[in-house]
């Protein structure tokens, strides 16, 4: 057996060999150390400077979106002041309050009816005496029916076909219409006249608020009457009718004119006294 390589192995070494030992060991972890601290500060290092970064870039996103807002209010205020739904020139026309007195259905005023004058003024349009408008029309025979059911013999043809009142309106409204003949060289245009119970629910069915409710209608009872358009389309012919009419017992009533109790109606003439026979004059 060969003790020296047994006694290098396990003799105890000298202190200088401890103390290299020691120093090589210190040495290692002061380079451990020395390593580590320089990842961190290289972490750190790092670290730093992407987080300036990413302040820098909200900074700047941040004024970015502040130019952008601001620049085009600024812009527009620059441009022009007023508002683009601005009117060049000041509404014109009747108030909301004015349109809510007067009704939503209620129909407009014609010019002509509107720029005839209101003051009653009979000229030389008398009813004559000497001869009957009608002469095939007694005014002796009884009305006999009911609304709109009146029976054949109550009721008198007029000049214009398929229109028929109760013999006496008849014969007042022809003398009338004589009158308008002599002043305008024509007959008095007429819409309608009696109407039938079922031509009542007919005209109900397309006129709707402008028509009254079936069996309750003056033209029912063959008192009433509508004028064409080209008679209230005219202030001339128009002023004339409500100056002479009245005189031969036709007259627009109260209820049909403007600020009346029922629907402006300027094209409705009723006969006064017939009417004045079954309901009141309102």
């Amino acid at each position: 057996m060969d003790t020296t390589s047994q006694g290098d192995a396990t003799a105890p070494r000298s202190r200088r060999e401890i103390r290299e030992a020691a120093e090589a060991r210190t040495g290692r972890t002061t380079r451990r150390r020395s390593t580590g601290s320089s990842r961190k500060a290289g972490r750190g290092a790092h670290a730093a400077p992407a987080g300036h970064a990413w302040i820098t870039r909200a900074t700047v996103l941040g004024s970015l979106a502040a130019a952008t807002i601001a620049v085009p209010l600024t812009g527009a205020a620059d441009a022009d002041e007023r508002s683009p739904f601005d009117l060049d020139a000041p509404p014109t026309g009747p108030s909301t309050l004015a349109l809510l007195q007067s009704g939503a259905d209620t129909p407009g005023t014609a010019s002509a009816i509107a720029a005839a004058p209101r003051e009653r003024s009979v000229e030389v349009a008398s009813r004559s005496t000497e001869r009957d408008p009608l002469p095939d029309c007694d005014t002796t025979t009884p009305v006999e029916g009911s609304n709109g059911q009146l029976a054949d013999h109550s009721l008198c043809d007029l000049w214009q076909s398929g229109e028929q009142l109760r013999p006496d309106a008849a014969v007042s409204l022809s003398a009338l219409n004589e009158a308008f003949r002599a002043r305008f060289g024509r007959d008095l245009c007429l819409v309608d006249s009696y109407r039938s119970l079922s031509s009542q629910y007919s005209v109900k069915a397309s006129r709707g608020y402008l028509a009254a409710t079936p069996g309750t209608s003056m033209h029912g009872w063959g008192l009433a009457i509508d004028l064409c358009s080209k008679e209230t389309g005219s202030a001339e012919v128009y002023k004339w009718l409500w100056d002479n009419a009245p005189a031969y017992g036709w007259e627009n009533p109260p209820w049909a004119q403007r600020g009346g109790s029922g629907k402006y109606e300027p094209w409705h003439f009723e006969f006064r006294a017939g009417v004045e026979e079954i309901s009141t004059w309102h």
